[in-house]
């Protein structure tokens, strides 16, 4: 891959690297990249590669101490999966096992939808309306 200043990479750690596999193929019709040895999967299809990362619950996650706890929890970064049909995306989820925590919501800009994948990581689906974020703009 040729990296450059403006481009990222998405890592998602998961404690069962074929369960999740499974659901991000399945959820958002990403393709099978580069297996990177037996704990790390690289899924295309998307704007940028999103890396699976297999890391056992109750690993080592930092120096202080932390450990990798796969329930549901809260972080303020997440993906933001932009769909054209909110109502096929959302169904699509949930049958490869995502969790509704938001049903869907009307905003000027668009609908979204709040859920979480089957190891405790929560995402958005954001259907746009024609004008998008421009709607918010004073």
């Amino acid at each position: 891959m040729n990296a450059t200043a403006h481009s990222f990479i998405v890592n998602i750690d998961v404690s069962d690297l074929a369960a999740a596999e499974v659901f991000y193929v399945a959820a958002f019709g990403l393709r099978i990249g580069r297996r990177l040895g037996a704990g790390a999967l690289e899924l295309l299809g998307g704007p940028t590669p999103l890396y699976l990362l297999q890391n056992e619950t109750g690993s080592a996650a930092t120096e202080d101490s932390d450990v990798r706890d796969y329930e549901r929890h809260w972080t303020p970064v997440h993906l933001d999966w932009v769909v054209a049909d909110i109502d096929a995306a959302l169904a699509r989820a949930i049958t490869a096992g995502a969790i509704l925590e938001q049903a869907v919501r009307e905003h000027r800009w668009g609908r979204i939808a709040v859920l979480a994948d089957p190891f405790g990581h929560g995402f958005c689906l954001i259907q746009f309306s024609g004008e998008g974020y421009d709607a918010l703009v004073e």
